[in-house]
């Protein structure tokens, strides 16, 4: 196979037969989710452990190389919810330096991914695996955010499951009144805000005019980050906020520095860069293919994964020389743009510069954010992000999906993704193995039909025994295939096998292997070995490693054996026939 690099971001394509009614909708989608990115991109590094500035150049720095080298149409990138469980261990164990470099080498090797075009080996993650380290997630990003949504007197969670349910439990009689109080009217608020503008609610009846439904589409969370921060300052709430835990956010944009590198470091991280790689790729192309089934307009296309990796690719290389942390396909953010009509990447470039003038503008209102309504927005983001209904389904589904999904979904709440993403990929080929095999079957049957690939198998002398063998004859179902020497070994002398391979679709070299045992057994007892109907791949496997040539050399020997020992048994008749 020959090896072809191609480098095309979507945006060329798009580009053409580009018009004004696409340019203004795809700045007003930009716009929208620039809005919606704010508030999110502050909590994910908060909650990562990081300062909120390292989210926000993540979401404008990380979202325009996305949307400008990507492969997808709409997808907008920037820091993600899944990243925060990951990052947060990685701060904690090896330090935010490590984890600069940990994130840049993660972006060479996505960039490798896309390049070798290895985008569609992601696919190759069973949606079991998928769904079990999603939820697993959610449950400890919503772990994580109880300490600031119930105002908790902790100045630093654990990193691991049992540690912070037991920093939590002692802790606990130092909760805020209101801080819980911001914290639950925001998660109230936003279930209750998309569902009081839906067809046919009270509001809508009424209030009429198209004023209620234009500010219907103000983001849920841009409402909450508002008005609880507006709250808090007029009532002076004494909780905790950006300003008393960061100082606020600088109005100027990052330096570029380049991080402490060294190979001896880059070693001793590999387990987090890999860890950050395998996750970004699985949800960059996960969102690729959900913008796929949602997308309706006539322009969309389809996303390239390849292209798409090495975007994201180029986006983690540069993102840490400005202080930020990893950054990935969004779903909800990715929705959001589509809903709001975007039809070209331009609008995930316009959604990094609507952040860049919020930042520049309007950072020092960031100051009295109270770190109880992002905690608030960070708890909907991860009852959002879960597929709880899938745990109800699990009846449905097979022993092998159950096992997989709450396997992968406890390894990732105990242990780490990382664990849980290795020791299910492992569990799943043992259990693909397992299927596999189970489907191989050789049943014995009367050898009295002629091979259909020209090999007549006219009547004869020899006693006669044979086999119908289906599916997949492999490595793990090689042992299915001892009963057949057995029954050859304490068979008749001389026998005739027939293995009927019509329905044979798979051979490896294990297989193979079996096959050789039984032609050896055939031979032992002085009798022949017909393999007939082999389907194109089996046929080449035996062709390409001699068995052909050996079944028709042993089987030439018998027959000219069998035919010599006839002729000396007509003379010895003969002669003792003689007068």
């Amino acid at each position: 196979m020959r090896f072809s690099f191609a480098f095309r971001p979507r945006l060329l394509d798009a580009l053409r037969g580009y018009s004004r009614s696409r340019w203004l909708a795809d700045v007003g989608a930009g716009v929208t989710v620039g809005i919606v990115a704010l508030p999110l991109a502050m909590a994910f590094a908060i909650a990562s452990g990081l300062k909120p500035e390292a989210g926000l150049w993540t979401a404008i720095i990380g979202g325009f190389l996305i949307a400008l080298l990507g492969g997808t149409n709409v997808q907008i990138g920037g820091p993600a919810g899944a990243f925060i469980v990951i990052v947060y261990g990685i701060v904690e164990r090896y330090g935010v330096a490590n984890l600069l470099i940990s994130t840049a080498c993660a972006g060479v090797l996505l960039f490798l991914l896309g390049m070798f075009k290895l985008g569609n080996l992601v696919r190759f993650v069973p949606v079991s695996i998928v769904i079990g380290f999603t939820n697993g997630i959610a449950v400890l990003i919503g772990l994580s955010q109880l300490k600031d949504w119930l105002g908790l007197a902790i100045d630093k969670m654990p990193g691991n499951f049992f540690s912070q349910v037991h920093t939590l439990a002692l802790h606990i009689g130092s909760f805020n009144p209101h801080a819980l109080a911001l914290g639950a009217a925001c998660l109230g608020g936003l279930f209750l805000w998309p569902r009081l503008f839906v067809q046919g609610s009270p509001v809508l009846r009424v209030a009429e005019g198209h004023t209620v439904r234009r500010f219907a589409r103000i983001p849920a969370p841009v409402v909450a980050l508002v008005t609880l921060t507006v709250l808090a300052r007029w009532l002076e709430m004494p909780v905790e906020t950006i300003g008393s835990k960061f100082g606020g956010i600088p109005q100027q944009p990052p330096a570029f520095a380049l991080p402490d590198f060294s190979w001896d470091t880059v070693r001793l991280l590999v387990t987090p860069t890999v860890t950050i790689a395998l996750l970004g790729a699985i949800e960059s192309l996960l969102c690729a293919r959900v913008a796929d089934q949602v997308a309706t307009d006539p322009h969309y296309k389809k996303h390239d994964p390849n292209q798409e990796l090495m975007a994201q690719g180029v986006a983690n290389f540069v993102v840490p020389f400005f202080g930020g942390m990893p950054a990935t396909g969004t779903i909800a953010r990715t929705v959001t743009n589509l809903r709001a009509g975007a039809t070209s990447p331009i609008a995930g470039m316009v959604h990094a510069a609507t952040l860049v003038v919020i930042v520049l503008v309007a950072a020092p209102l960031a100051l009295h954010i109270p770190l109880a309504v992002l905690a608030g927005i960070l708890l909907h983001v991860a009852w959002n992000m879960g597929e709880w209904h899938e745990f109800a389904r699990l009846k449905h589904f097979s022993n092998h999906y159950r096992l997989l999904m709450l396997g992968t979904f406890l390894l990732t709440v105990v242990f780490d993704l990382t664990v849980a993403v290795e020791v299910g990929l492992v569990l799943s080929c043992v259990l693909f193995v397992r299927r596999m095999s189970a489907l191989f079957r050789a049943e014995p049957e009367s050898a009295s039909t002629p091979g259909t690939d020209g090999l007549a198998l006219e009547p004869g002398p020899r006693p006669r025994m044979a086999w119908h063998l289906h599916g997949a004859l492999f490595f793990g179902a090689a042992a299915k295939i001892d009963p057949i020497v057995q029954a050859v070994e304490d068979g008749p002398e001389g026998p005739e096998v027939v293995l009927d391979a019509r329905d044979l679709f798979a051979l490896d070299t294990t297989g193979l292997e079996g096959l050789e045992q039984i032609l050896k057994a055939v031979g032992q007892r002085g009798g022949v070995l017909w393999v007939v109907d082999a389907q194109e791949q089996p046929r080449s496997l035996m062709e390409r490693s001699g068995f052909s040539a050996r079944l028709a050399e042993q089987n030439a020997a018998q027959a000219a054996s069998a035919e010599d020992r006839n002729k000396n048994q007509e003379e010895t008749n003969h002669g003792s026939s003689a007068p």
